[in-house]
């Protein structure tokens, strides 16, 4: 009934006005004032009327998740589907198809196709967000009614004013999952005063708060939207999926042997044996079918990214040569084997800086992974990185959250709300710099490989204080905002 209420106040107000504009416009052309107004409060209540007509029982159980990028590149929307579809929900998931995961179920999925244009830089953004208005207005308008459009934000713009407009014409309830703000991110490149994010900023401020709930990813940013938003937030943790875990030796050994057919860092060195397989990692007798993990191998160290402006490599690789300083001036580490997974805009420039290292007992490779190979790799490794700095200092980065499904302990550079998702000297390490980094590679896996060490004890603690895993997490805090009338 609220939402009728507001589509008829909304239609009213918008009528009034244009038909204002269309009187001014029209004062010398013949026709009269109230033909144009009768005109076009007509042609509105004819859209608002065609947009409710296909209401029908199934309305309550369908629910559009938007995001108006990669799919396969926003996991907690992904879990949003798979977590609605498990409660009998009929999902259209909205968004560019470029990287699905593989371990989604089968969804619709209505694509909006990329926008490429040229010419000046503000001319091409203007006509991309114009004609990403439309394209996804005639998605959203196209489909049938749902009961709750769930979108993602960032990114924002053009998609909350449309979503918010879908929502108000058809009756539906508008629920935003603020994962960051995406003002902050765009002020990376281009800096906080210019024009393009100060209209950013406006632009979320002023069409955030239309929405009917929002969820946000920490108490930091619950917070901070209350305090300088006015938006009340329902926090919801990102949760390692079910497929994040530790990874059998078996299994181990056979995503080493495909990763050693592209990247050699995983290829065993030395003579071949017929009944034995092996990688740089683990051995396979062929026999009997054992795996084990050799004894005098290197430590996996594992990163992700995006390859963006708020991850900045070169603390990893100044540690990375630093950690081969200590090796080489008689440290008893062992060798490592970095793996940086991901693909993006900066990742040629690090291959290069990689590629002009020189580093005797530090092996680099950037592989880009199967969907499926992800979270086996992750519960393969043996410490994790995180790169990843906050723009707005409010939200956590998911890898963390996957590699602690794994038991991965990590170390990760410090923002202000990391706190609730790393604990320092608990399930791992928080550095400042490339220098405190390599300190803490040298201090943890100077027992490598023996359990008994910091590294073992971190792991031990992930493993007796794992909480609450997505599904249960979800069914408590998003359930209720769906199935309230």
């Amino acid at each position: 009934m609220a939402a009728r209420c507001t589509c008829t106040v909304f239609l009213t107000v918008l009528a009034l006005f244009s038909a204002l504009v269309v009187t001014f416009y029209g004062a010398g052309s013949g026709v009269t004032c109230p033909a144009v107004s009768l005109a076009l409060v007509t042609g509105l209540l004819s859209l608002w009327l065609w947009s409710l007509r296909r209401r029908d029982g199934g309305f309550d159980r369908r629910v559009c998740v938007l995001v108006l990028g990669d799919i396969g590149r926003s996991p907690r929307m992904q879990y949003h589907a798979l977590s609605l579809s498990k409660h009998r929900y009929n999902v259209t998931f909205v968004g560019f198809l470029v990287n699905v995961l593989n371990y989604i179920p089968p969804l619709l999925i209505r694509l909006c196709f990329v926008v490429l244009s040229v010419g000046p830089k503000i001319l091409t953004y203007v006509t991309k967000v114009i004609i990403q208005s439309l394209q996804l207005l005639l998605v959203l308008l196209r489909m049938e009614i749902q009961s709750h459009i769930l979108m993602q934000n960032p990114p924002g713009l053009p998609s909350i004013a449309v979503a918010w407009l879908v929502s108000v014409l058809r009756g539906s309830r508008f629920v935003i999952d603020w994962h960051n703000y995406g003002y902050t991110i765009m002020a990376l490149s281009h800096g906080q005063r210019h024009p393009v994010v100060r209209l950013a900023k406006w632009y979320e401020h002023f069409f955030g708060p239309l929405a009917s709930h929002n969820l946000c990813v920490t108490n930091a940013m619950k917070d901070d939207l209350q305090k300088n938003w006015g938006i009340k937030a329902t926090t919801l943790y990102d949760r390692p999926a079910a497929i994040f875990r530790e990874t059998p030796l078996k299994l181990q050994h056979e995503l080493f042997m495909r990763l050693s057919d592209a990247h050699p860092q995983f290829r065993s060195e030395g003579s071949e044996e017929v009944k034995v397989e092996k990688t740089v990692f683990s051995v396979r007798d062929l026999t009997d079918d054992t795996v084990t993990l050799r004894a005098g191998r290197p430590a996996l160290l594992l990163s992700s990214t995006s390859w963006t402006e708020d991850e900045d490599f070169s603390i990893l690789l100044k540690a990375l040569e630093e950690y081969e300083g200590f090796v080489k001036g008689g440290a008893s580490l062992p060798s490592l084997v970095c793996v940086i997974t991901g693909k993006g805009p900066q990742k040629e420039h690090y291959r290069k800086l990689i590629d002009s290292l020189q580093l005797e007992h530090v092996k680099i490779c950037t592989p880009w992974l199967e969907a499926e190979d992800y979270p086996v790799l992750l519960g393969s490794a043996d410490l994790g990185v995180c790169l990843h700095k906050s723009s707005s200092g409010l939200d956590l980065p998911m890898k963390v959250v996957d590699m602690f499904g794994c038991c991965l302990p990590v170390c990760a550079v410090h923002f202000n709300c990391l706190h609730e998702l790393v604990k320092h000297e608990e399930n791992g390490l928080i550095f400042r710099g490339s220098q405190e980094l390599a300190e803490q590679l040298k201090s943890l896996l100077s027992d490598f490989p023996s359990s008994e060490g910091r590294l073992g004890e971190f792991r031990r603690n992930l493993r007796t204080s794992r909480g609450q895993r997505w599904d249960d997490n979800w069914d408590q805090n998003v359930l209720p905002l769906i199935t309230t009338p």
